[in-house]
């Protein structure tokens, strides 16, 4: 069932309601004022007829490719719903090095999606830059799997979409302002790898850090495996270049029949046969070295007066290696010293 719905103009429709299906059900459902000029600043699409789509998101997020604090419990690693849009170039969800919306901090710290569908709302009403929302069920599992379908056309050829990475403060994936026309035709087929963003609002480091307010707020920002650059960071891990990616979406042209549409078939293990990419992704293991707590002060120096004795130190493990990292170093020094309270 196509869960796209174009957006239209609506008055004394909001409540209270629990779920995002409701809320696109109740907000969009046709269509609203007089389109606004398209901007000339960038190529006009002159595709004919709405354009069918399916997304496919694929979470990459595994305890072989993410070891670190890797979340197992209350709550294991998972993804959100997913909430996309079809828009036209004058519209952002999102947008990397610009200031999250509240609509966007309500997502990516509650995964309450109520003040980002008015948001889409009035940009559609304001300047009529939104076509359609669309959305696609939580998904249970860090490797979890989550398909949709939705449709452009050429005013608005312009695909965004977000999913919040759960748990964790305000990290998320997605994409901004994917262009799925070229020219006079629209794309068949369109694979992008997803990383982790920060959407600037949260000051926590780790997955199940506690609510911490960052003010004044940041920009959305790129998380890598340098930045943000703390020990503590989740996503820190010093000795990679860069980090794997942590989902991937494919958008696949649903092609039509004698005015029916043919969705791509569903894969089962008798027809599922992995490309080469996929087989590569299921052998990332990435390094994680061990963590140490700093040295505690020397202990107490333990002798018989006019010997020698020997004070000790300790430290202890804060993070086991994994995957053939560096392993944990000794946790114990000793030393020879001269033994106290001899007079």
């Amino acid at each position: 069932m196509d869960t796209t719905k174009p957006l239209c103009l609506v008055s004394g429709a909001f409540q209270s309601l629990s779920s995002v299906t409701s809320v696109l059900t109740l907000i969009f459902m046709g269509y609203g004022a007089l389109a606004m000029p398209v901007p000339t600043d960038t190529p006009l699409c002159t595709a004919s007829d709405i354009a069918h789509y399916s997304l496919s998101f694929t979470g990459k997020w595994s305890q072989a490719a993410f070891p670190k604090q890797y979340p197992v419990y209350r709550p294991p690693a998972q993804w959100s719903n997913l909430i996309g849009v079809t828009h036209s170039t004058d519209f952002h969800m999102w947008q990397r090095n610009g200031f999250a919306s509240n609509g966007v901090r309500e997502f990516t710290e509650k995964g309450e999606a109520w003040a980002l569908m008015k948001e889409v709302q009035a940009a559609g009403e304001r300047i009529q830059s939104v076509y359609g929302v669309f959305s696609a069920s939580a998904a249970m599992g860090g490797t979890a799997l989550m398909n949709t379908p939705f449709e452009v056309f050429a005013r608005h050829s312009y695909l965004s979409f977000i999913v919040r990475i759960v748990p964790s403060p305000d990290w998320f994936v997605g994409m901004d302002g994917v262009n799925l026309c070229e020219g006079d035709h629209w794309k068949d087929n369109v694979s992008l790898d997803l990383f982790p963003y920060d959407a600037g609002t949260d000051s926590g480091f780790t997955f199940s850090s506690p609510n911490f307010e960052t003010i004044p707020q940041d920009k959305v920002t790129l998380i890598t495996s340098s930045f943000p650059s703390h020990p503590a960071n989740s996503f820190y891990y010093p000795r990679l270049k860069h980090l794997p990616p942590i989902a991937k979406v494919t958008l696949t042209k649903i092609k039509k029949t004698n005015n029916l549409i043919s969705l791509p078939v569903e894969p089962t293990q008798s027809n599922l046969l992995p490309s080469d990419n996929e087989i590569e992704d299921k052998l990332i293991n990435t390094p994680l070295d061990c963590e140490t707590s700093v040295w505690s002060p020397w202990g107490l120096c333990k002798g018989k007066c006019g010997d020698s004795g020997v004070q000790h130190r300790t430290r202890y493990v804060l993070m086991h290696a994994a995957n053939h990292g560096v392993a944990c170093p000794l946790l114990e020094e000793e030393k020879k010293c001269t033994p106290d309270n001899c007079l």
